[in-house]
């Protein structure tokens, strides 16, 4: 049995195995005491467990008295911008992103649509763990569900708001989207054609599984790069089950790597106003290169999506994320969101007059390699010290997990809080040293684990 995985990031493990209606109401239930009794707003993406886990949830909220907005089936994003709409005094997103479908999880926010920090975390946690759960009074009982329809088209004018619409209108882009049959199947398409663009997509059915794994990494893209190329389309655009992801696909049918999203997002914000970038230790080196190109500074935060956000907080940065294909631009809200990336490339494009494989050449060029490699939690504290004194030797940055950095490259391991793995990147100037860097780590994991 896959373990419950309790992160920064949420809750999340296998339906039926470690994530049951009981864990999942107890854990909502503790959510609903955190943030006393108030408004949450909550949301879920596709997978088949839905429903079971949006009831079990919904149970736990009302039974501390809360009062639940239910937005159905929206990407997390939008459940962000809601929590901050509304006011709430919180929300959840049942979804387990990238994970494959057997999995789901339970995304917390704070008020303002914001993941919870570690401390809130803690918080909340410690309400679980330590059964400090607030139920009201059966005559208390006043939570009740109001179901709202109007997330999709509120995010969608909230980010059409401060592009260029007309510009990028008068192109008629035709893009080529692959939703993986997730939160951003309905919304995505009509997003796109608000911009004039002429929108043909694959998996877009929010009731039928996910036609590939969801993570939005290019080897699952090959149906959409097909797409681009018997359609002749301008960019491919693919999504996570939650729409939080974005990855691109060039005209020429070639998946750019999910590190391209926030590159490109980047050189384009900075050549109009020079500012501070905020990105995680996992993210490429081409961000320092087009920082420094534009005189601006890269600040560098622990992996998770709300470390990155205090980040761009606290030295007010013009734009963020990870590399991982998520995009926040302050301007739309303080969340990774595919829909601001994509509006932020389709304003690029029409802007430059250029293709966008020409505008990926033009970045710098390095090659990172991930891999991921299993291992229980009882082991990874002891693999990690082991890979530690491996190298000694460098420069190591050991906030989250431990990063080793050279000049020109750099080695990055650490435990997955989303799964049962370590995780393993390394960005050098040639796919073959970035290779080896990768492989002698994965070597020292399997030795150490008897395999």
């Amino acid at each position: 049995m896959k373990p419950l995985m309790i992160s920064v990031s949420g809750v999340r493990g296998v339906v039926g195995e470690s994530l049951t209606p009981e864990v999942l109401s107890r854990f909502s239930a503790a959510y609903g005491t955190f943030v006393k009794s108030g408004k949450v707003v909550v949301g879920t993406d596709s997978r088949l467990s839905r429903e079971m886990c949006k009831h079990a949830v919904f149970a736990g909220l009302i039974s501390c008295g809360c009062e639940v907005i239910d937005l159905g089936i929206v990407p997390t994003p939008t459940i962000q911008l809601m929590v901050e709409k509304l006011r709430a005094a919180g929300g959840i997103a049942i979804t387990a992103s990238h994970n494959p479908e057997e999995w789901n999880a339970l995304k917390f926010f704070a008020r303002g649509g914001i993941f919870l920090n570690s401390r809130r975390s803690a918080g909340l946690l410690d309400i679980y763990q330590q059964g400090r759960i607030k139920r009201a009074s059966w005559d208390n009982l006043l939570g009740k569900v109001k179901e709202d329809s109007s997330a999709v088209s509120i995010h969608i004018e909230s980010i059409l708001s401060y592009l260029k619409v007309e510009l990028i209108r008068k192109k008629r882009f035709r893009v080529a989207l692959d939703c993986v049959n997730g939160a951003g199947s309905v919304i995505t398409p009509l997003f796109l054609r608000k911009l004039g663009c002429r929108v043909v997509n694959i998996n877009c059915r929010v009731n039928e599984p996910f036609p590939h794994p969801p993570e939005p990494i290019p080897e699952h893209l090959s149906s959409l790069c097909s797409l681009v190329k018997q359609r002749k389309a301008d960019i491919g655009f693919a999504q996570d089950a939650d729409a939080d992801r974005l990855a691109i696909v060039s005209e020429k049918g070639v998946p750019l790597g999910e590190e391209y999203s926030l590159a490109l997002a980047t050189q384009f914000i900075l050549a109009k106003r020079k500012g501070t970038v905020v990105t995680n230790l996992s993210t490429s080196l081409m961000l320092d290169d087009i920082a420094r190109k534009f005189k601006s500074r890269v600040i560098r935060t622990k992996i998770g999506e709300i470390n990155v956000v205090e980040g761009m907080k606290k030295h007010r940065a013009v734009i963020g994320g990870e590399g991982n294909g998520g995009i926040i631009d302050p301007r739309a809200h303080y969340g990774r969101d595919t829909l601001a990336g994509m509006g932020l490339i389709l304003e690029y494009l029409a802007e430059s007059g250029q293709s966008i494989s020409a505008l990926a050449e033009s970045l710098p060029r390095y090659y990172l390699v991930k891999r991921k490699i299993g291992c229980p939690e009882d082991k990874k504290k002891k693999i990690l010290e082991t890979i530690a004194r491996k190298f000694s030797g460098g420069k190591q940055d050991r906030r989250d997990g431990i990063k080793v950095i050279r000049e020109g490259s750099w080695l990055h391991v650490r435990p997955s809080g989303t799964e049962p793995v370590i995780r393993v990147f390394a960005e050098a100037k040639t796919r073959a040293e970035a290779g080896r860097m990768v492989s002698s780590v994965l070597k020292i994991i399997r030795e150490s684990l008897g395999r």
